[in-house]
């Protein structure tokens, strides 16, 4: 079976800048039954979705997980990101020039980090020189971590707000779940007053979501690990939401990853853990039956999964329409709905 996992981007198409207003963007709708595309805006979405349809968003927020610095003993420059914390030790994918020893220091501002250990060359063990909260600490001198191929991951001070989704609010992710980022909160409103239900998981999207595979043979590749949590106010949404004849209304890959983890039993549960489920073609989806999606980069498990669900060559179709008609891609881009 072939799998739609590659394709050739024009440059140009990599959004640098997000839209204003939000919703704004463009929306390129797939409809699986009729096997159709149409081209519309994320602000047309009350018209797409209907009374009794469940939105299920991912209300994880995006840290301040960039940090710039110098070495203590060189004064050279040092540049770390904030993956997640140990036992009050945080794993850092960092680097610099030269060799670090065991218990060097790096200075960010009056904020001193010493290194207690490390995975690889970049990947460290780093323990802040002080009792104050990991995120109050990251927040004060932290930036937002914008991936590489956005401006080279240089942040502005708009994209503190802009590069987070209007929902957010469970820290812990190190890159935004970026269908989210469409939404305003007058377009929510719409849809809650025309009668669409929402609920909330949580999936704290981390850098393996970036990542290209490594091998063609799915049953090779190795998944990274997300903490993600399905509670059981959602779980009863869900029910309540097939029960009433709606649709369950997946806002991103991080929400269909979550539901269908927590779906494995065969019935959604609720759910709360470290997940490394790999979405790939042919697969079952048992909670999902809509989906709300970013156009992804290629050679990454997003597109199998997005293949998994529209149908491979409905997907292949639907990028070859998306760069012929200029569509925005990436973490600022356009969206999908797939129906």
């Amino acid at each position: 079976m072939s799998t739609f996992i590659d394709y050739e981007l024009p440059p140009e198409l990599i959004a640098q800048e997000p839209i204003e207003p939000r919703d704004a963007s463009r929306l390129l709708v797939l409809d699986r039954a009729g096997d159709t595309l149409s081209h519309r805006h994320f602000r047309d979405l009350p018209d797409l979705l209907r009374k009794d349809d469940l939105l299920v968003l991912n209300d994880t927020r995006v840290l301040p997980a960039r940090l710039i610095g110098v070495r203590s003993k060189t004064g050279g420059r040092w540049e770390g990101l904030f993956l997640r914390e140990l036992d009050g030790r945080w794993e850092m994918l960092a680097q610099t020039r030269g060799w670090v020893e065991i218990g060097e220091t790096v200075d960010i501002g009056s904020l001193r980090l010493a290194l207690r250990d490390r995975t690889s060359d970049r990947h460290w063990l780093m323990e802040p020189l002080t009792t104050r909260p990991t995120i109050e600490l990251l927040s004060e001198f932290g930036q937002m971590p914008l991936p590489p191929y956005i401006r080279k991951g240089q942040a502005r001070p708009d994209d503190t707000d802009r590069y987070q989704t209007v929902f957010a609010d469970r820290p812990g992710a190190v890159a935004a779940p970026t269908a989210g980022l469409h939404f305003t909160a007058d377009l929510l409103q719409q849809l809650t007053t025309m009668g669409v239900q929402r609920a909330s998981v949580t999936l704290h999207v981390g850098l393996g979501t970036f990542e290209p595979m490594r091998t063609l043979d799915v049953e090779k590749h190795v998944m990274h690990h997300e903490w993600c949590e399905v509670p059981l106010s959602t779980v009863e949404a869900v029910t309540a939401c097939r029960q009433r004849g709606g649709r369950v209304v997946a806002v991103g890959t991080t929400a269909v990853r979550s539901l269908e983890t927590a779906s494995q039993s065969g019935t959604l549960q609720p759910w709360s853990g470290e997940t490394n489920l790999f979405i790939y073609p042919p697969y079952e989806f048992r909670s999902v039956d809509a989906l709300i999606t970013n156009f992804h980069l290629p050679q990454t498990t997003l597109l199998f999964l997005v293949s998994a669900f529209a149908g491979v060559e409905r997907l292949r179709h639907a990028y070859d329409m998306a760069i012929r008609e200029r569509y925005r891609f990436y973490s600022y881009g356009d969206a999908m709905l797939i129906v």
